[in-house]
This record gives C-alpha cells, structure tokens and sequence, in this order.
C-alpha cells in the first residue's frame, strides 16, 4: 500500500515536469502557452459562471424547500418496482442538477443507511456511473451557442435511466 501512496504521490508532479521539459526541449515557449491556455480558461469560466450560479441555486432551493422529498415520495412506489429504496431517489434527481449536491445526499445516506447497506452500495454506483446530464447541457450548450438541441434531453435521459437499471443490476449481483 506504501507503493501505491509513494507512486500517486510522485505522478503528478512527474507528469508536469514532464511536460515542461518536453515543451521546453521542443523548442516551445512553454510558459507564454501556459499564460494563453489560463487565460482562455479563465473566460470559459466566466462564460459559464451564470449557468453554474443559477444550477446551484436551483438545487439548494429544491433541498430546502422539501420538494425534493415530495417528489420522491410521489416516485417510491415506481422505485420499489425497480428495487430503488426510497432514501436514493432524492440522489437521482439532485444527479441530473449538480455532481457536488448528489455528493451531499450520497454522504447523508452513507450516515444514516451506512455505505455497506444496499441503499449505499447502490448510492454509490449510481453517484459514480451516472452524469449531470442538465448541468452538461446547460453548461455545454451556452459555451458553444447550440440552439437546436432537439434529441439532447431525451437521449441523455434515457441514458441515466440505463445507468441507474445497470447499477441496480450490479449492486443486486454483489448483495
């Protein structure tokens, strides 16, 4: 395990070298490209900042609010027929919205259903296999000015659909 520790430890760092030496050794002006990629970076973010401000509000609003909890209480019978406990469903609807909130939700049910359960098994695949898919869109879309995104909601809906029957699937296999 020391190995392990020692060599996550030691990548990243080498990694970067790496790169400054290669760019350096090539001829490349490594630290004026490294100025232009942060600033074209520092734009995006200021190109997305409102997107990622209104989704963050949105999600804390819905916390709050006790909605979230409404709607998967409208939603536990369905989520019993697919094996869902019900202390997950609030974990799928916050995932569509933001990563870091489902985050929040996944830790509230490793605390009070424990990560070995099959509430937290389950949590914890899904947290990991599935995408945000609203906030990708939202924030994709406006970066690139796409206007027409016809089949883009109902193809990335289905695909966390198909995630989350395949974490259930999964997790059934190991409890």
């Amino acid at each position: 395990m020391k190995v392990i520790s020692f060599l996550s430890d030691f990548c990243m760092p080498f990694v970067v070298c790496w790169i400054v030496i290669y760019g350096w050794l090539g001829g490349c002006p490594v630290f004026d490209v490294f100025v232009k990629g942060a600033k074209r970076g520092l734009r995006t973010v200021a190109g997305i900042l409102p997107t990622l401000i209104g989704l963050m509000a949105a999600v804390r609003i819905l916390r709050d609010s006790g909605l979230l909890d409404r709607i998967a209480g409208l939603l536990s019978p369905l989520a019993g027929i697919l094996r869902i406990p019900a202390e997950v469903l609030p974990l799928l609807l916050v995932k569509m919205f933001s990563a870091s909130a489902a985050t929040g939700i996944l830790l509230d049910i490793f605390k009070n259903s424990g990560p070995d359960s099959y509430a937290g098994m389950l949590a914890a695949v899904i947290a990991s296999s599935t995408e945000t898919v609203l906030f990708v869109m939202s924030v994709y879309l406006t970066h690139v000015h796409i206007r027409k995104s016809r089949w883009i909601l109902p193809v990335s809906m289905l695909c966390m659909f198909a995630g989350v029957l395949a974490a259930v699937w999964v997790t059934g296999l190991v409890v």
